[in-house]
């Protein structure tokens, strides 16, 4: 699981954080640790931000070659996210990357820099639809505007792909709103235009499910296409859809086995080839119990067709790229939450026939990205679990990492304005400042250790995709949140000495989640909007649950000063309790397949908005400067040959421009047509 919760620009609570290439004409950013710039730009809703890399120049030349060969290998799978995330992405991007690399004209004008932040907010989204909200993007220029800039540079974009820019057609790239049709409401490129709804479901319930009782991710490596009136699938793989791109990240992963740190991680890369030459699912499962198994060594990584939020069906899996370096001192700190992952399955307020009696490896590293691409990039994780089969996170564990060195960037480049706007008094506001940011990486870390790895189906139950269908995604979310959220009061963090104070630090989490759940978070919406996004869904439906819960013995009241709407916890204990109970009926919804209940539970409490408290939110979130989302520009591993082509040395450099890294990107890992 992507932890894209407390997650991409971390408003959790107050939005406190909310190949060789020629290098000699580029401008490089060199910064002293002790000032280290880490705000790049911003423009409309999105600021960019640098991160370090701790740790990489006390990595043997061995260890930065596997970091930068598997960096590269990412890198090779770039182009895939951006067809699988529309069709008619890619052309769109090459013509306006063209014109920004063509034109002459007028720079200073008012539609120039308008076609510039529209071009960069495509940039971050991978494409011509919100990274967050999936609406599509809408230009502050003409038609005619962009006629003129293509005309100027030569440049062709026609037809439905230039109408596309400015019409109403393909509006969302993902639709999971009730009483539609998702499949043929969603943009997104995982099936053909004409593909309904019901024609996925039918044809999933009779593809190939893998061996009794371990079942393979139908679906994840393919797009499903029609063709002469028969649904059939194109495999991501060599010789397949997108095998040129696929071709391009083997050979890497081929030089990156040459220098694995050792036998276990040399096998588990051979596993990967593997799949992406067959895209065979029983081999990619293969690979998931090898690399979950593989703990050994310093670097790590995340690569394959993986996380499925974008899929309005749970099926298929978007392209993602996270290479890691270990953070030693902290992963050593937080290893004592995997240490006792089994004493939080048996405290849980679980029914007991949903307890997990064996929580098998889960293993929690925080570690330090070294490079991002496809899903990861420009907006990170700060968290993620995997692997994601169920089957194989009960019978092998998982693994769970922090990304240590994106929350401290975040955490740099962030200010307390909007704590002090939105924080219902200053009590509330000296908890945050005390124990936010640990509040964060505990929560982090228990969603994605204790969490994700919590609870069990009942037997004979489909997986979530197949029983909750378009809610399983924030169902799992919200589930995992409110396993954090039940025991980061328990005394037993500080029994574990993972804080100072259990209580203090309970209460700072709990007034970060419920302030964020019910009025920050309306910042990323467009005023009018419902809620769509799964997490911003999850985040809205546990906050107003026990808000509502807890209505009769006011224990979170709801308070109106000078105009001015905030939500004060009156009774932590009994909060606690409210999120316990919601956990249990989760987790049943979950173990029992109760689609209704989901149904229920999401479109009740996640989705519909208050007006009235929105355009408040907005006019106070007016008069803040920094922008509610955050993405990254990646650090750039530079390698020096010998006169034999033998890497030397590997070198990290900072972009200077979020534009520069966009526009060596697409020349350099432009693999599909």
């Amino acid at each position: 699981m992507n932890f894209k919760v407390l997650f991409l620009c971390l408003l959790m609570g107050a939005i406190v954080w909310s190949c060789n290439e020629d290098t000699s004409e580029k401008a490089v950013v060199v910064a002293e640790e002790t000032s280290f710039e880490y705000l790049v730009e911003q423009f409309a809703d999105i600021q960019i931000l640098r991160y370090q890399i701790p740790g990489f120049n006390e990595l043997s030349l061995d260890q930065k070659k596997l970091v930068y060969y598997l960096s590269q290998a990412g890198l090779a799978g770039r182009d895939i996210m951006w067809d699988q995330n529309y069709r008619h992405n890619l052309q769109i991007r090459k013509a306006l990357e063209s014109v920004y690399e063509k034109y002459t004209g007028d720079k200073t004008s008012d539609n120039w820099q308008a076609f510039e932040t529209y071009l960069k907010r495509v940039w971050f989204s991978n494409g011509i639809h919100h990274h967050y909200s999936n609406d599509k993007l809408i230009p502050e220029f003409t038609p005619e505007y962009l006629t003129e800039l293509l005309q100027e540079t030569n440049t062709d974009l026609s037809g439905e792909p230039f109408d596309v820019i400015f019409n109403e057609q393909d509006a969302k790239k993902v639709n999971k709103k009730k009483g539609v049709d998702n499949v043929a409401a969603s943009a997104i490129n995982f099936y053909d235009p004409s593909i309904t709804d019901k024609e996925v479901e039918d044809f999933y319930a009779k593809a190939y499910k893998g061996p009794e009782g371990k079942p393979v991710e139908s679906g994840l490596n393919t797009k499903l296409v029609k063709k002469d009136g028969m649904l059939m699938e194109e495999v991501y793989r060599s010789g397949g859809l997108y095998g040129n791109a696929i071709d391009e990240i083997i050979k890497w992963l081929e030089l990156a086995k040459g220098v694995a740190e050792n036998e276990q991680q040399a096998n588990t890369l051979s596993l990967l080839i593997d799949y992406y030459k067959t895209g065979s699912l029983d081999t990619w499962d293969a690979y998931a119990i090898s690399w979950v198994n593989s703990k050994e060594g310093d670097i790590d990584w995340i690569n394959g067709f993986i996380e499925v939020y974008n899929d309005p069906k749970g099926y298929k899996g978007s392209y993602e790229s996270i290479i890691q370096v270990k953070d030693f001192e902290m992963s050593k700190q937080m290893a004592v939450l995997s240490e006792n992952a089994q004493w939080f399955e048996d405290m849980s307020p679980l029914m007991e026939e949903h307890k997990k009696k064996n929580v098998v490896g889960v293993s929690y590293k925080t570690v330090n990205v070294a490079a991002e691409a496809g899903d990861a990039s420009p907006s990170t994780p700060i968290g993620v679990n995997l692997p994601n089969n169920n089957w194989i996170r009960q019978d092998h564990g998982s693994k769970s990492v922090s990304l240590g060195n994106i929350i401290d960037s975040y955490n740099n480049a962030g200010g307390s304005g909007r704590l002090k706007e939105f924080a219902n008094d200053a009590e509330e506001i000296a908890l945050e400042e005390k124990y936010g940011k640990i509040a964060s990486k505990l929560l982090t870390a228990l969603h994605e250790v204790v969490g994700h790895a919590s609870g069990q189906l009942n037997e004979g139950i489909g997986q979530p995709k197949e029983t909750l269908k378009n809610y399983a995604s924030t169902m799992e979310e919200g589930r995992a949140d409110l396993v954090g959220l039940y025991f980061l009061m328990d005394p037993k963090l500080q029994e574990l000495g993972l804080t100072d104070n259990s209580e203090e630090l309970g209460k700072t989490s709990y007034d970060r989640y419920i302030r964020n759940g019910l009025v920050t978070q309306l910042v990323r919406i467009n005023l009018g909007d419902d809620i769509e996004e799964d997490h911003m869904v999850n985040r809205q439906w546990v906050s107003a649950w026990v808000f509502e819960k807890g209505k009769a013995e006011n224990v979170i009241e709801k308070v109106e000063r000078d105009g001015k709407t905030y939500y004060n916890i009156n009774d932590y204990s009994r909060l606690r309790e409210l999120f316990g109970e919601l956990l249990r009926e989760t987790q049943r919804i979950k173990s029992e397949g109760d689609f209704q209940a989901a149904q229920d539970l999401v479109e009740g409490y996640g989705v519909k908005v208050d007006q009235e408290l929105h355009a408040e939110v907005l006019e106070r979130n007016s008069v803040f400067t920094s922008s509610p989302y955050s993405g990254f520009v990646n650090p750039e591993l530079v390698a020096e040959m010998n006169d034999s082509g033998e890497i030397i040395s590997v070198s990290v450099e900072q972009a200077a421009t979020f534009a520069e890294q966009m526009m060596e990107y697409s020349k350099n890992y432009s693999f599909l047509k």
